[in-house]
């Protein structure tokens, strides 16, 4: 799997969408990402890429595409 189906996938998952839905996804667009769902996230993140996010990178994760930026920080290549 590579790491952008593994990004798709934890946004899939946690706010069970499907993946057209995650691309365009911003935080509190849909109910299920309120700061539990957001935190659901951030979970399926670290899992997926076996990292430990910064709290200040989990606060700024605001859309699907800023979460690629942040993830950059840890060395996910996409």
């Amino acid at each position: 799997m590579t790491n952008e189906e593994k990004y798709i996938n934890a946004f899939v998952q946690a706010f069970e969408i499907d993946t057209d839905k995650a691309k365009t996804l911003e935080f509190q667009a849909i109910p299920a990402w309120d700061s539990v769902g957001h935190m659901g996230l951030i979970a399926q993140l670290e899992e997926a890429f076996d990292i430990m996010m910064e709290p200040d990178d989990i606060v700024d994760l605001s859309s699907f595409e800023k979460g690629k930026e942040i993830l950059k920080k840890y060395n996910v290549e996409f």
